[in-house]
């Protein structure tokens, strides 16, 4: 089987909401989605999807998406996408870095392999480890007391794991946490998300703030010394998510003892062959996972949902379903939450069918 031709279609994803906001005063409104279709000479057809959010989360950017495409797609025609190793490390060699332009099409080539053999993606990955996934939900950044009275409405819809977006000043985080840690119940998990939005001075005096609260600390600050230094400042629980972005990243903060969980963005590490070798490092390390990626819709969480079903439950901290937070379909078959929880489908592959109408027409073609 072979490559034969790949094509791109851009997608504007808008929010329920209208608008999503994190640390730094940084926010999106729509979401501008990168939808990859990658063929073959057997007649099956893959798919994948890359959303950064924004350009001012990681170095990432949509339009850089699609640049990095028009130069990589060329040089993977004529490969056999079920040959995943091969063809990562083939577009390691021809494009060095930008792991984010490569995912869209590892992810595409898993749906192929599971189309050949008639294989749900998560059977590929190690083989279902539970049947019910649980979501977390994020708490956009707002006004301290605005985000504490959304929890009951996220509580209705079924969650029990809220990521508060703080990252502002440290007085009115600080709020923030006390304000929604004061709406838990038992059993939920809180979490402050600063999405390195603080520096070392405001990230002590929140730690030492909150210290009495139940509540993870997440992505502090900008590298990963600041981080190691907040770390080793607080006993609360302690995620790492942007500093972690390949193995060598992952290895280095286990040895560091950096960490207490990660989270595990599948575009931001290059796709889901690269996600597989650090969630497998993590599980040997005991290290849990948010499995998740920086934004998408259906055919995002649809692979956000196979390599969380192959997980086992106690390394599967939490996860994301991104198409319930936009209010357009690009594919059938994605999961659905239910309850606070996902489930990946069992069909061939993804499990996915893109809504071509939605796609629009390409925007790139090789």
């Amino acid at each position: 089987m072979k490559i034969t031709a790949i094509r791109a279609y851009q997608v504007d994803l808008p929010l329920k909401e209208g608008r999503y906001s994190w640390s730094n005063g940084n926010f999106v409104e729509v979401f501008d989605a990168t939808v990859v279709e990658v063929q073959t000479d057997a007649g099956i057809t893959g798919w994948g999807e890359c959303c950064p959010l924004g350009s001012a989360y990681l170095p990432a950017y949509a339009l850089g998406v699609r640049s990095g495409l028009a130069e990589i797609a060329p040089k993977v025609i004529g490969l056999d996408p079920r040959d995943l190793g091969q063809l990562n490390r083939h577009m390691d060699a021809v494009l060095r870095g930008h792991p984010y332009v490569k995912a869209a099409i590892d992810v595409a080539c898993w749906d192929i392999l599971g189309k050949a053999t008639g294989l749900p993606v998560y059977q590929l990955l190690g083989g279902k480890a539970r049947d019910d996934i649980a979501l977390y939900r994020a708490i956009s950044q707002i006004e301290p007391s605005a985000m504490a009275a959304n929890v009951a409405g996220y509580r209705d819809e079924g969650y029990t794991k809220f990521q508060l977006k703080v990252g502002a000043d440290a007085d009115s985080d600080i709020a923030r946490i006390r304000l929604c840690a004061a709406e838990m119940r038992p059993g939920d998990i809180l979490v402050a998300d600063a999405n390195t939005g603080w520096t070392m001075h405001e990230a002590a005096r929140v730690v030492n703030a909150v210290r009495d609260i139940d509540v993870y600390i997440e992505q502090p600050c900008p590298t990963y010394e600041e981080c190691l230094t907040t770390r080793r400042r607080t006993a609360l629980p302690f995620i790492l998510d942007e500093n972690i972005g390949n193995t060598r990243d992952l290895m280095r903060g286990i040895a560091d003892g950096a960490m207490d969980v990660i989270n595990l963005k599948i575009s931001k590490v290059g796709g889901l062959t690269k996600a597989r070798a650090l969630r497998d490092l993590c599980m040997d390390a005991g290290i849990p996972m948010t499995i998740e990626d920086t934004w998408g819709g259906d055919i995002v969480t649809a692979t956000i949902a196979h390599l969380a079903q192959s997980t086992p439950e106690e390394f599967g901290f939490s996860a994301t379903d991104f198409n319930s937070y936009g209010t357009k379909d690009i594919a059938t078959g994605a999961p659905k939450r239910v309850k606070g929880m996902m489930r990946a489908s069992d069909a061939p592959g993804l499990g996915i069918t893109p809504i071509l109408s939605a796609l629009g027409a390409p925007v790139l073609s090789v």
